[in-house]
């Protein structure tokens, strides 16, 4: 309380004096504070044993350099000073305050006073942050110059929409209330078109759009592009005066009509700004590359068309990006390559190919279809590595003995030709019985594989396992069934040669040593999970008995593997594994590498998945051309590429969740009113979301729980009634009745079954 008053007092004297800039150094100034009572430097009533907890991870490490320089605006510092400061002593932390001082540089919150020195750039009372509208219509604005999201009202978005790039100018601070704000200024559009659904009239039309926009786009009857009601269309909005409640917009393209498969398919990816078709001139491009090898490259090459090969794919599959070789050596070791498409032979830097699979950056995958990065000739002709057909590849070489070490390695173009295609069935199939084609072979790499993954649980890898919906769907892309798809023995065996040579060719280039600086590089990196996600995370598991140690990243991966470990098969598994994901951070590609957390790994590439994967395509040629002694590239220009290849991946990663959320409301039209058993994974201020047993996941509206008034506990992952105390809490079981469907909004509602709606009951 103490200190609270004297913060106000502060705040009204100089507020007076300075104006805005006041407001924005308290706040941070504030938000230091909050932060150092919940990590432990300062807080004295934190155990000795939580104060390694505090380990930065990226995004903590950019909120306390701001609010340490927000704390003295003019101070200039360099990384040794951070870390003294921050009171960052391991080698490792240290390494992540240079990145975070130069990402903060780049982002244009810090300036460079003279080499490796910075200082902070006087902003006032503003922040630069993204848009996050709620379901409620306010939005937050998160900025990694603060910890905490800014709220603005509806009133106050001034036109701001959805992943918009905004400067915001925050209002002084009201005691015990979220700090608030107004946007001023919408610096980045995150979208030019939007998807949605046509409501005509004789006159004129509105488009819904899908997603959460807030708004419907007028649309005057000359720009419908004959546009009829009902169905599915992108618009572009033309104009949005001030004063205006919706923009005003023109039909760009028709899509189909509401609820034909190819509509909602192409629908999804106009939402995400996925793209649909390749263009004329690049299928004419991909055209003229010819299938045949040209005789020079079967004299530059390592040949291996005479070792057993072959590749293990989903069964739907048709472009393989790699395939496994693996034979005896004299000397009683084992030679395994591990061979990957040659993209990069095909796809030349700076032509159509290559800006177009630059752009796509990934292929998407929907639950009824691919699209993919690169034309069809060849993701799945040119380039597939299909058996019996000699194909170029880049391969990582290892000598291996029976234990999985790497003895020996070797990284080159070669020449191969798979002996086999197999799927993942039936290379599962020759692991439990141990008979069929190339059994000795299968099984010899599975047991290498067994003991790679050992080691790398050994050294802190974390086990994410998460249960794949697939749906069995008819011609017209209707859902018939629901199934679920569990990595075995065989998928284990592919992942842990991928992850091999991603990881050695990262090391290779990236691993400082006597002869050789490390040189500018794509890598995977997955940064140190958020302490205190991890922190509530620990809190709420404790109600199941479990708990994780948080004293060191290793004893938290190790801790988090046991305890995925013993919720296997139990009630509360989904929403554990679900909560464990969500505290980790998400993987990314930089050419500043942090190591990735989750694999326990300090060099990490991609470098197996050419294809469907863009950044692999230029690990490929930065590999090629350090392998030639090359000089370095620029760090700014392969940064930025990396930014837009983590976005695009981001992307197609939403596309992908929505095709299956409409999926599962398609599935479910047919099963209204009817009642099922479920587990508690979500709860919001505005309902508890259920998962059923057949991980179809639907909401509760909080207004359709009708005999009490109930408050959002948000520590506790819990809905509590005011008056009965009665409580919904994440893993609860309940039984709910399917209530609504809506296509549109690939949204299912839920009604709780009778015996869970009377009062005074309790979970």
């Amino acid at each position: 309380m103490i200190r609270e008053l004297m913060s106000s007092l502060i705040f009204l004297s100089l507020c007076k004096e300075f104006g805005n800039f006041v407001i924005s150094a308290l706040f941070f100034r504030r938000s230091f504070l909050n932060f150092n009572s919940n990590f432990g430097f300062m807080a004295k009533k934190k155990k000795k044993n939580r104060e390694k907890l505090a380990a930065f991870n990226k995004k903590n490490l950019k909120n306390a350099v701001l609010s340490l320089l927000y704390d003295d605006p003019g101070k200039t510092v360099n990384y040794k000073q951070v870390s003294s400061l921050l009171d960052i002593k391991d080698q490792e932390s240290r390494r992540l305050v240079n990145v975070v001082l130069e990402e903060l540089c780049e982002n244009n919150y810090l300036e460079v006073v003279s080499r490796g020195k910075y200082r902070l750039k006087s902003r006032g009372g503003y922040l630069i942050g993204l848009v996050e509208i709620q379901p409620q219509g306010f939005a937050y604005i998160r900025s990694e110059e603060i910890e905490t999201p800014v709220m603005v009202s509806a009133r106050n978005l001034n036109h701001a929409m959805e992943g918009d790039k905004v400067r915001v100018q925050l209002y002084a601070r009201r005691k015990k209330h979220e700090q608030e704000g107004e946007v001023v200024e919408i610096i980045e559009r995150a979208k030019k078109f939007f998807v949605g659904t046509v409501q005509r009239t004789k006159n004129y039309a509105f488009l819904i759009p899908s997603g959460k926009m807030g708004f419907d786009i007028f649309i005057p009857a000359d720009s419908l592009n004959n546009a009829q009601d009902g169905q599915k269309a992108i618009a572009e909005i033309s104009e949005w005066p001030a004063n205006a409640k919706n923009p005003v917009g023109r039909i760009t393209e028709v899509l189909g009509n509401r609820g034909d498969n190819d509509a909602e398919m192409h629908a999804i990816l106009a939402e995400f700004d996925l793209p649909r078709k390749f263009p004329p001139n690049v299928e004419k491009a991909a055209d003229k590359i010819p299938l045949e090898i040209p005789p020079e490259e079967y004299r530059k090459r390592r040949d291996f068309r005479q070792v057993t090969t072959f590749t293990i794919d989903p069964a739907d599959a048709k472009d393989f990006d790699d395939a496994l070789s693996v034979r005896r050596l004299e000397n009683g070791n084992w030679e395994i390559g591990v061979h990957i498409a040659d993209v990069s032979y095909y796809v030349r830097p700076a032509t159509l190919l290559d800006d177009e699979a630059y752009e796509r950056a990934t292929s998407v995958y929907l639950v009824d279809r691919v699209v993919p990065m690169l034309p069809e000739r060849l993701s799945n002709g040119v380039c597939s590595l299909r058996p019996n057909e000699e194909k170029l590849c880049f391969s990582a070489v290892f000598e291996m003995n029976d234990q999985a070490q790497v003895l020996k390695q070797w990284f080159g173009r070669t020449l191969v030709c798979s002996d086999r295609r197999f799927s993942y069935e039936e290379a599962q199939s020759v692991i439990e019985t141990g008979q069929g084609e190339l059994a000795d072979e299968i099984l010899q790499l599975n047991a290498l594989a067994e003991k790679l993954r050992e080691e790398r649980f050994r050294a802190g890898s974390i086990a994410f396992e998460r249960v794949e919906i697939k749906f069995d769907i008819d011609e017209a892309g209707r859902p018939l069934s629901v199934y679920f798809k569990e990595a075995k023995e065989a998928n284990k065996l592919i992942e842990e040669f991928m992850l091999l040579a991603n990881r050695k060719v990262a090391e290779l280039i990236g691993k400082p040593s006597k002869k050789n600086t490390p040189k500018t590089f794509v890598y995977r990196i997955h940064d140190r999970p958020d302490p205190e996600k991890l922190d509530n995370f620990n809190n709420f598991i404790h109600k199941f008995g479990y708990g994780i140690q948080l004293v060191t990243p290793k004893t938290i991966a190790t801790s988090m593997n046991n305890l995925l470990n013993n919720v296997k098969g139990k009630k509360e598994q989904n929403v554990v594994e679900l909560l464990a994901i969500r505290a980790m951070a998400k993987a990314e590609y930089s050419t500043r590498n942090i190591g990735h957390y989750g694999l326990a790994f300090d060099y990490y590439t991609h470098f197996t998945s050419p294809i469907r994967r863009y950044p692999d395509v230029m690990v490929h040629r930065l590999l090629e051309r350090y392998l030639e002694d090359g000089h370095s590239v620029s760090a700014a220009k392969y940064e930025e590429m990396c930014r837009h290849s983590s976005d695009m991946e981001a992307r197609a990663a939403n596309a992908e969740r929505a095709s299956i959320k409409y999926k599962q409301v398609e599935f479910m039209q047919d099963h209204v009113g009817e009642i099922y058993p479920g587990v508690i994974s979500g709860v919001t201020d505005w309902g508890i979301y259920v998962e059923l047993e057949n991980k179809i996941e639907g909401m509760v509206p909080i207004s359709e729980i009708d005999d009490d008034f109930y408050l959002f506990d948000e520590k506790n992952y819990a809905l509590v009634g005011k008056h009965t105390q009665r409580k919904f809490q994440l893993g609860d079981e309940v039984k709910v009745k399917i209530w609504r469907t809506n296509l549109e909004k690939k949204q299912l509602d839920f009604r709780l079954a009778m015996e869970n709606n009377q009062p005074g009951s309790n979970h």
